[in-house]
């Protein structure tokens, strides 16, 4: 749950709301009804639902998921898994209230252990949880980033956790927006051309 927790944050932090509901809401669907977690990441999914709709003037919409997602949280202790759930609580009341605030400022920034996290401080599993949002969003094939993380993770076991050619290449994917088609490209190719190294070896046995 913390690696898709922090990915959340990161993307939220980067205005990228719908991806952050996507990065919460896999995990959320799994946890028990009724728990801290699952309470936590269903307020954290509303929150980001109302957000995205007071951006885009739906003041209905934001302040009745303001409130439910203020509802949602108010239980919990502050911070919660290290967020600041109280800021966010404070935020939700704002909104309700004043569903326009969302068109005069950007939603607070997210905090894990007191730090607002951006896609770029993220360790290697939390990033792979957001290259797979950036691939499904920006209608990239998922099957080749999904071997692109594979082979990095092949990579990283070998080399005791060096920086590899495919973990740079899914973390840049991830994170690097200006140059992600051409991220992307590269990414593929050294797809393909694991995928032939490996179909060559393979046929000297048959």
């Amino acid at each position: 749950m913390d690696d898709a927790l922090r990915a959340g944050v990161a993307v939220f932090n980067a205005s990228d709301y719908h991806d952050a509901h996507d990065a919460w809401e896999a995990v959320w669907l799994d946890l028990p009804e009724g728990s801290d977690d699952e309470r936590f990441l269903h307020g954290l999914i509303q929150f980001t639902a109302a957000v995205h709709h007071a951006r885009n003037g739906n003041w209905t919409g934001a302040t009745g998921l303001a409130e439910s997602a203020r509802e949602y949280l108010a239980a919990l202790p502050d911070p919660y898994r290290g967020v600041d759930v109280g800021r966010v609580r404070s935020y939700l009341s704002a909104l309700r209230a004043d569903p326009e605030r969302a068109e005069r400022a950007r939603p607070p920034r997210l905090r894990v252990d007191g730090r607002p996290l951006a896609p770029t401080d993220l360790g290697f599993d939390a990033t792979v949880h957001v290259a797979r949002l950036r691939a499904e969003a920006g209608g990239y094939d998922a099957s080749t980033v999904e071997t692109a993380i594979d082979l990095a993770r092949e990579e990283i076991a070998d080399d005791a956790g060096s920086r590899t050619r495919f973990t740079a290449l899914v973390m840049d994917f991830a994170t690097d927006g200006v140059h992600r088609d051409l991220v992307y490209q590269r990414l593929s190719e050294h797809v393909a051309r694991r995928d032939r190294r490996r179909s060559d070896v393979e046929g000297l046995f048959e």
